[in-house]
């Protein structure tokens, strides 16, 4: 009897203390304090890797998980002032970077280094720089990067946080919000090194990748209400300040033009995806929705250092910034992906489309009976 009950003892004990709370995995265990730097200090010897630059909504090539030093990754943007059609019958011009709204996004690994050249051809009228909302110091690299048309410039930063985030002209002044406005902003992401983590601090990878960008423009009017042209972007300068002091857009686009991404240029995916989206805004607040789905994951204010929070209907996307989330589709179908200010979504154009191929789950969803006559 004796021996049972002590048996019987270390049992209890044992299952205490698997079950103590300082088992359970907490995902914030091991992470470094955000004001301690990490990684190599100093670029002699490292690696250097060209990112080839490809238009949104796609990413460049990229591993998820990189093991071993850090790099640096050479990346080439090209200032391209271009008239252009952002909706039917509607010309601007736009300042880019490698000629699209938004410009390219950027993938590397947390301490990582990226070293930039900006080329501003001859052809062009202005000049332009670039501030990274990921670099530290020298005004995010507005304050290296100032070239005038014929010239480029090279520079490097070290990628400290891990997240996504905006990069855009800030030349000064009043041309700060005139270049974002025109369309010259795009977004990085730096990628933890041991890739991304779900909200258990468990290892997540996404099977498809889409960087979306709200564009606000403010066109300038005739007095018959047609919009205005210009023979050059700075010749429109003086109408566009009063038409952005009113902070009313005549136009809310997704990728620099209305139905960028919608109809036959809807994004694809299947059922099973974990699809990741980054959605940035340079300049106005924004919240978003996938109408059919939810976000599984999402790092709110782009960080990828937080845990993320879970099962949002919609979230937001503040001026300034980008944030990334994570969807993994249930349902075939067609989905919407938009701004739930649903004037701005339908009225104005910020909406995109997901065609999603797949077999149809009636447990998750299934039409009882067809419309028909009132009984």
């Amino acid at each position: 009897m004796k021996e049972t009950r002590l048996l019987l003892f270390l049992i209890v004990i044992s299952l205490i203390l698997t079950c103590t709370p300082s088992s359970i995995k907490d995902p914030h265990q091991n992470k470094i304090s955000v004001f301690e730097d990490s990684g190599s200090k100093s670029t002699n010897n490292l690696k250097h890797v060209v990112q080839n630059m490809v238009a949104p909504p796609a990413l460049p090539q990229h591993e998820q998980v990189v093991q071993g030093d850090p790099v640096v990754v050479d990346v080439r943007l090209v200032v391209e002032e271009k008239l252009q059609e952002i909706a039917p019958g509607v010309k601007t011009w736009l300042l880019t970077y490698n000629g699209s709204v938004p410009g390219p996004i950027i993938v590397v690994h947390q301490n990582d280094y990226v070293q930039l050249t900006l080329v501003n051809p001859a052809t062009n009228t202005m000049i332009h720089n670039i501030d990274f909302h990921a670099a530290t110091g020298g005004m995010g690299g507005g304050d290296l990067t100032s070239v005038a048309p014929g010239q480029e410039v090279s520079f490097r930063f070290k990628a400290i946080k891990s997240g996504v985030f905006v990069y855009h002209c800030a030349p000064g002044g009043i041309m700060v919000p005139l270049h974002v406005i025109s369309g010259m902003n795009g977004a990085i992401m730096v990628l933890p090194r041991d890739g991304l983590k779900d909200e258990n601090g468990n290892p997540v990878r996404y099977d498809k990748a889409f960087y979306i960008s709200e564009q606000d423009f403010y066109l300038p009017k005739e007095k018959n209400g047609k919009y205005k042209e210009y023979d050059s972007p700075a010749s429109g300068f003086g109408d566009l300040i009063e038409s952005m002091k009113t902070l009313v857009p005549t136009h809310l686009v997704f990728n620099g033009k209305t139905n960028a991404l919608t109809g036959e240029n809807a994004l694809k995916a299947k059922v099973g995806d974990k699809v990741l989206f980054i959605t940035s805004q340079a300049n106005r607040d924004t919240r978003i929705h996938l109408i059919g789905g939810h976000a599984d994951l999402v790092w709110l204010g782009g960080s990828f250092n937080d845990t993320p929070v879970t099962n949002y209907e919609s979230w937001p996307v503040v001026g300034g910034s980008a944030v990334a989330a994570i969807y993994q589709f249930r349902q075939p179908g067609r989905y919407l992906y938009l701004d739930h200010n649903l004037i701005e979504a339908f009225a104005f154009g910020a909406i995109a489309e997901i065609n999603v191929s797949g077999q149809w789950n009636d447990n998750l969803m299934k039409q009882i009976e067809k419309p028909g006559p009132i009984k």
